[in-house]
């Protein structure tokens, strides 16, 4: 028996803002004076230093629970499966429902709560919570979806990452660029044969790092400063994943008993392209090797920054063929990995 992912899906929104649609926000500096260089120059090296150079907003409409509800209806019937059969319903998410033009997050009912409810399941032994665990999330999720499969609790879990950043960042802050919505889910099965999920790491590093991503007040000093935005950290953030991400993809892997020559895939949590890439560099110079090419898929360039939404999308868009030059076949290893708010680390080995 493995545990497996049958079925997977995605919404990425239609509404593309590219860097140059920043060029009539005013950027200010954290203590509120004008930014010197224009904003030309600073969507130039954004893209340069990131790799972004679009991200997709959700429509006026939606929030948070809906485009979950997109992504996990797709996931189940990509998994041909009954959704009254499903055992849980586990939503990532770290903002939970913030209505366009709203400043204030809505959690009650939770997430998942509600995607069940879009979903029209009547079954109460399906059981919907919310995970926050910062853009680790999904892969949190994933975590918790096999050892619930693995402890005989269950056989079937809908695993939801999905996030409108977009509703949450501070408009004259340029970090904003970086972020996007979008929501992306997968179906984790007991299913007849080999492979699946094969490993795990999970760490949190809350001492001195847990405030390198935070919620603060506005750049802009005449807004209201008890009104609060997404806000980091970034050269710290940057530092704390070079030195530990590819420690505990090393863990990860060990732990599954995969040899580095048969891994296949990483696919890392799209969080800068430059980060990522140096990240993968330094798991491999661990084992005294190089990044081999088109290890690591990316999608950053055109979908931005959406927190737990980004591995689940990426995986269902190289299963249906629409990234390319990557595809995933039967039998293949796959590194899972994310970091993230907290700061909290995760990472899990899967077998195709």
């Amino acid at each position: 028996m493995a545990i497996k992912i049958t079925g997977s899906g995605c919404y990425i929104p239609p509404q593309i803002v590219t860097n140059t649609d920043f060029a009539r926000h005013q950027f200010l500096n954290e203590d509120g004076s004008t930014y010197a260089v224009p904003n030309e120059v600073i969507a130039e090296k954004f893209k340069d230093i990131t790799g972004i150079e679009e991200r997709r907003y959700v429509e006026d409409n939606l929030t948070t629970s809906d485009i979950a509800f997109f992504a996990g209806e797709k996931a189940i019937e990509d998994s041909k499966i009954d959704p009254e059969t499903l055992d849980y319903i586990i939503v990532a998410h770290n903002f939970g429902d913030v209505k366009h033009g709203a400043i204030q997050s809505d959690t009650v009912p939770s997430i998942a709560a509600r995607v069940k409810h879009k979903l029209r399941i009547k079954n109460p032994k399906c059981v919907g919570y919310d995970v926050m665990f910062g853009c680790p999330g999904w892969i949190e999720g994933m975590i918790q979806a096999q050892a619930f499969i693995k402890a005989g609790m269950a056989k079937k879990c809908l695993v939801i990452g999905a996030e409108t950043l977009s509703r949450v960042v501070d408009v004259h802050d340029r970090d904003s660029m970086i972020y996007s919505d979008g929501a992306g889910a997968t179906v984790l099965e007991l299913t007849d044969g080999e492979g699946g999920f094969l490993a795990h790491e999970t760490a949190s590093f809350t001492y001195e790092e847990s405030k390198f991503l935070f919620f603060g007040k506005s750049y802009n000093v005449d807004h209201n400063p008890d009104v609060r935005y997404l806000k980091m950290y970034g050269r710290k953030i940057y530092e704390f994943a070079l030195t530990n991400v590819p420690l505990a993809m090393k863990a990860c892997l060990e732990n599954s008993g995969i040899p580095i020559s048969d891994l296949k895939k990483i696919l890392i949590h799209q969080a800068n392209e430059k980060m990522d890439e140096a990240i993968v560099q330094r798991f491999y110079k661990l084992y005294k090797q190089t990044a081999p090419e088109n290890v690591m898929p990316m999608n950053i360039k055109k979908l931005g920054n959406s927190s737990v939404a980004t591995i689940p999308t990426l995986y269902d868009l190289i299963l249906k063929g629409k990234i390319e030059n990557q595809e995933l076949h039967e039998g293949d290893v796959i590194l899972f990995a994310s970091v993230g708010a907290g700061m909290n680390i995760n990472a899990f080995v899967y077998r195709c």
